[in-house]
């Protein structure tokens, strides 16, 4: 199994990014992917995640509002839309597999496995 993370880069505050998420080696539609980010100093924070046999998404407190998860089934890919981005979103976006398929929150990085190389994302003020 392997994941890519891409389309991070420089934003100002209150802007936009997607991120994405390639996924391979993986029965994609039986799968969960979560969305991580890691800033300096500080632990890996689960964010969102998304469970494709159910449709189920969940949302992090510091996100929920401003992130919406979306998967695109044909292309094996998740995405992360980033709406009213702040300063203290700065960190290492990182994807990963959920161990057994379903993710319904809270995000623990224990449960996922397959981590994707880390995209950054820096939020100016």
């Amino acid at each position: 199994v392997q994941l890519q993370a891409s389309g991070g880069g420089l934003v100002q505050a209150g802007g936009s990014l997607t991120l994405s998420c390639a996924a391979s080696g993986l029965t994609f539609d039986d799968s969960a992917i979560g969305w991580f980010r890691q800033a300096p100093g500080k632990e890996r924070e689960g964010i969102s995640c998304i469970t494709m046999r159910v449709n189920s998404r969940y949302y992090a407190d510091s996100v929920k509002g401003r992130f919406t998860i979306s998967s695109d089934n044909a292309k094996n890919t998740v995405y992360l839309q980033m709406n009213s981005l702040k300063p203290e979103d700065t960190a290492v976006y990182y994807c990963a597999v959920d161990l057994i398929g379903l993710c319904f929150g809270p995000v623990r990085a224990g449960d996922f496995g397959s981590w994707g190389q880390g995209t950054q994302v820096t939020v100016s003020s």
